[in-house]
């Protein structure tokens, strides 16, 4: 069981895990470099628990002892308590959900581990931006992608933001990191996986011409917000398609962009 810890000193370093929560170039470094993330509210805590990161510690507001009590019991990790005017001062925001909890990263798996058993995966390439990190997640679980590959200049799919947008999702679909970009991509070809490169150019053919749903292995790539894919992706993709765009709109924002485009992939789906 764990213990309950009441503190209230904004600088005692047991909460070290949880300073400086705002500032997304701390974190970024911090976080992957010191094998934690932090999970934020209720549901995303109990989500990662299930999924097997181990919790380090956690952050609640007395309000939340009881809703939590049941994963406080089944933790060795200590639970500090705080009052919330404490905890905005130690996060750097008001902590409305409050819950937090500090877990522990697993190993990455490797794109060549999770190609072996998947027909359906997403390739972002520089995605920095988490909101659609983690919408890009969530339609990724929803709708029933694979696994999910990331270029080497993505962003982290734990972090804080991007773990609460995908409501969890990051924890329910696998994903790698490519080592180099685009000839990582050379190993998904391999693989056996038709390369589509997801762009509003008018030269793509749209989804339903394509008809990836039919396709025995497809890897769709996705490019960040504005820029879109680059050259050298666009290059290396076996095909480009697109989404039919109406009332004068030329593109849709990635996450939204990404969530058509797996609908239209996932085996068995009707054609768009």
């Amino acid at each position: 069981m764990a213990e309950l810890i009441t503190i209230d000193d904004p600088d005692d370093p047991r909460l070290t895990d949880y300073t400086g929560l705002t500032d997304v170039e701390l974190r970024r470094r911090r976080e992957p470099a010191e094998g934690l993330f932090i999970a934020e509210g209720e549901k995303v805590i109990r989500r990662a628990g299930e999924a097997g990161y181990a919790m380090r510690s956690m952050l609640l507001s007395a309000k939340w002892i009881d809703a939590m009590r049941d994963v406080i019991d089944a933790s060795a990790a200590p639970v500090y308590t705080i009052d919330p005017e404490l905890a905005e001062r130690v996060t750097g925001y008001h902590v409305h959900r409050g819950a937090l909890a500090s877990m522990q990263r697993k190993p990455l798996p490797t794109a060549a581990e999770l190609l072996a058993h998947a027909r359906r995966v997403a390739v972002m390439e520089s995605v920095n931006d988490h909101t659609n990190i983690g919408a890009i997640f969530r339609s990724a679980a929803a709708l029933g992608m694979d696994a999910v590959l990331l270029s080497p200049d993505c962003a982290d799919p734990l972090y804080r933001r991007s773990v609460k947008v995908s409501m969890g999702a990051v924890f329910s679909v696998p994903y790698a990191r490519l080592e180099t970009w685009p000839k990582g991509l050379d190993p998904v070809r391999e693989a056996g996986f038709t390369l589509l490169a997801l762009t509003p150019d008018g030269k793509a053919r749209t989804l339903d011409e394509c008809a990836p749903h039919t396709m025995d292995r497809v890897a769709l790539m996705l490019g960040a917000e504005g820029d879109g894919l680059s050259r050298q992706a666009l290059a290396a993709a076996d095909e480009w398609v697109r989404i039919p765009m109406s009332h004068g709109v030329d593109s849709l924002n990635v996450g939204a962009a990404a969530a058509v485009a797996f609908y239209a992939v996932a085996t068995g789906r009707p054609q768009l």
